[in-house]
């Protein structure tokens, strides 16, 4: 087996709390402006002594509420300041923060909150509580629900007048590293979700860790627009971090206005999932292609690639530096204005980038950090650092933590930020958790210098009725590739050969149909036919076939009228495929295709 381990230079003391730095600051600090809260059309500051204080006022709230040590307080919430002050304000008072996707179903919210015996849930909207409003009736442990747009802060500060800052302060210091901080349940790609426990300890060394290998980003007077969903453990992490670093984050659930608040918060990094990056290059081609500049657009593409390459091999020839000057500023220069203008690199994670896309953005001038982790890690647990990177790869372990190679290809880790167990499962734990060693459940690869590449997750692998063993990952992503393609699920397990279900992406249409003369109101369910559009996906399979063997190719596949989606149970918060739940809801497509 293959093993690298990497030396910490950082120790977690016992007694450590993630809500003390919010009182410290307050103490050393009280004017640095840890986040900007949207406020009307702007952006407003909030320093580091108002934040303690909005914190403190809930937290006494939290207490007066019934709330003691260990108790579980739930946050059902899109991305915003209320999720931080409310995250914070539960440590403070001792508590456990649960967190549930504002996306998730009434059943899915069911069973996370009986499981963990919420005594106290806090939902956003209205609308939310109406649509866990039986379940919440049902949850034996719960006592309350608050709604944020109904003045649930406010309500919680009027409560906590009557605590004391003694008293609040006395249940603080009560926290140690090995408390319970946060639970988050798995999202579930197949069976039940899990309630993975994480602790105090286990952030503070994914806190200590990441400004070590992140120096560049994750350090004071840095800016962040923080829009990936707050229950995810990655933005928690990288919200931590931050704030641990002195780096100001503001916060949006609004995606469809990105490219508008960036220009107005400038951001100095950002972090979103891969499919984010597919997006942003594939939505840049296709309006190239539909303003007549798509040949420009595809060599500069292929300059940035090939330049990026060539800082990996002794650096670029001089015509190679010339044709980059140019498209710099003739296409580059545009791409980075419409990150706000001052983003100077990115950080990935919750699936695999791809080796062609982290080219791509390091050669337009914003690259992309990739990293690799699991809730059960806290986040990342390697990641390509500021001084080491290695595009293609997910970086080399943590400070502190080391990775090792099974014998069947597994991925498994050790280190601080491993979580200690699931929630009321010992079973669980001790299926994926062996003598030290966390069992990922992902396939990859460690390199001589550390470098961890990941082919695939082990229950997904697909077997052939011939034997031949298939990590779909790398065909879907290269399929994904495609301006035209939205998703795409490798199929063929136990059958004679690989096939493949692929939707659309509604956000080319428009302008596909524009260029093919079509009328711009012709819906998906009536391209799959069409042998122009057909023609296009034809060549994106043909080129995600190039990159594999004869066997591990796709013979044959479908265009599926409508996308995959969050709201339809089909994808995860974070894009990623449900297999089960797509190969149950289109039996008969794939049945086709073997017919």
């Amino acid at each position: 087996m293959r093993e690298y381990s990497v030396p910490a230079s950082y120790t977690v003391p016992d007694d450590v709390s993630m809500a003390d730095s919010v009182f410290t600051y307050a103490q050393d600090t009280p004017s640095w402006v840890p986040f900007q809260r949207r406020s009307g059309s702007a952006f407003v500051d909030v320093t580091a002594k108002q934040f303690a204080e909005e914190v403190a006022a809930a937290a006494k709230g939290l207490m007066a509420s019934g709330i003691e040590f260990g108790d579980r307080v739930a946050i059902l919430s899109a991305t915003r300041y209320e999720w931080v002050v409310l995250d914070y304000a539960i440590w403070t008072a001792g508590a456990c923060t649960v967190s549930i996707y504002e996306t998730s179903a009434a059943d899915q919210a069911s069973w996370i909150l009986e499981d963990s015996a919420t005594k106290l849930l806090i939902v956003e909207t209205n609308d939310h509580r109406e649509r866990v409003k039986e379940v919440t009736e049902k949850a034996e442990a719960l006592r309350e629900t608050l709604v944020i747009d109904g003045g649930a802060v406010d309500e919680l500060v009027t409560r906590g007048r009557s605590v004391s800052d003694e008293d609040l302060h006395a249940r603080r210091r009560q926290v140690t590293a090995s408390s319970a901080a946060t639970l988050i349940y798995t999202s579930g790609t197949t069976g039940r979700p899990k309630g993975v426990q994480l602790t105090h300890g286990n952030f503070y060394a994914e806190t200590s860790a990441t400004q070590v290998a992140l120096h560049d980003q994750m350090t004071e007077g840095k800016r962040t627009l923080l829009f990936l969903p707050m229950a995810h453990v990655f933005a928690r992490a990288v919200s931590f971090g931050a704030f641990e670093a002195k780096v100001t984050v503001a916060h949006t659930s609004d995606t469809t206005t990105l490219v508008e608040q960036f220009a107005e918060f400038q951001p100095d990094f950002i972090l979103s999932v891969p499919r984010v990056f597919e997006k942003v290059y594939n939505s840049a081609k296709q309006k190239a292609h539909d303003g007549g500049k798509g040949k420009i657009f595809d060599q500069a593409a292929e300059v940035a690639i090939e330049w990026s390459k060539a800082q990996d091999a002794g650096g670029a020839g001089l015509g190679l530096k010339l044709k980059h000057a140019l498209f710099d500023k003739l296409v580059y220069s545009k791409l980075r204005a419409a990150l706000g203008g001052r983003c100077q690199s990115a950080l990935s994670g919750g699936g695999p980038l791809g080796a062609r896309l982290g080219h791509f953005f390091r050669g337009i001038g914003v690259p992309v950090r990739e990293g690799y982790g699991l809730t059960e890690t806290s986040a990342a647990v390697t990641v390509n650092t500021t001084d080491k990177q290695r595009i293609g790869s997910v970086g080399r372990p943590l400070e502190g933590h080391a990775v090792k190679i099974a014998e069947d290809g597994e991925v498994l880790v050790k280190g601080p930020v491993v979580f200690s167990g699931y929630w009321h499962n010992d079973k669980a734990t001790e299926e994926s958790i062996r003598d030290g060693w966390f069992h990922t459940g992902d396939i990859g690869s460690l390199d001589d210098e550390g470098f961890l590449s990941i082919t695939g997750r082990k229950k997904e692998i697909i077997v052939t009725a011939g034997g031949k063993n298939v990590a779909p990952a790398g065909l879907e992503d290269a399929i994904r590739s495609h301006p035209l393609v939205s998703q795409c699920l490798v199929v063929g397990d136990a059958k004679p050969f690989i096939g493949a279900l692929i939707t659309l992406d509604p956000e080319a249409l428009p302008g596909w149909l524009e260029r093919h003369g079509l009328d711009k109101d012709t819906q998906a369910s009536e391209l799959t036919t069409n042998s122009d559009l057909v023609a296009e996906i034809d060549a994106a399979v043909a080129s995600a076939n190039s990159k594999v063997s004869n066997a591990e190719q796709i013979k044959k596949y479908t265009i599926l009228p409508g996308d995959f989606t969050i709201e339809s149970g089909e994808l995860t918060p974070t894009m990623k495929l449900k297999r089960n739940v797509i190969l149950e809801s289109h039996a008969k497509e794939v049945s086709e295709i073997y017919g």
